[in-house]
């Protein structure tokens, strides 16, 4: 059993930084949830680096990737 990721991610809308908590099933996925702040939707890309930790992106909704 894989634990949860916690993770410190920046709002693309209001810059508010937020707790995010992720899971390791999750990697090469994406998906769209809103800002606890601003409620604005974030897009959140789910990798993992070349150790196998998990890694977070977030755009807003309009940006290329």
């Amino acid at each position: 059993m894989e634990f949860l990721a916690e993770k410190i991610i920046r709002c693309p809308y209001c810059d508010e930084s937020l707790d995010v908590l992720i899971d390791p099933q999750e990697i090469g996925q994406q998906y769209v949830e809103d800002c606890q702040v601003c409620c604005k939707p974030i897009t959140f890309h789910i990798t993992s680096d070349s150790a196998g930790n998990v890694v977070v992106s977030v755009h807003d909704e309009n940006e290329t990737y």
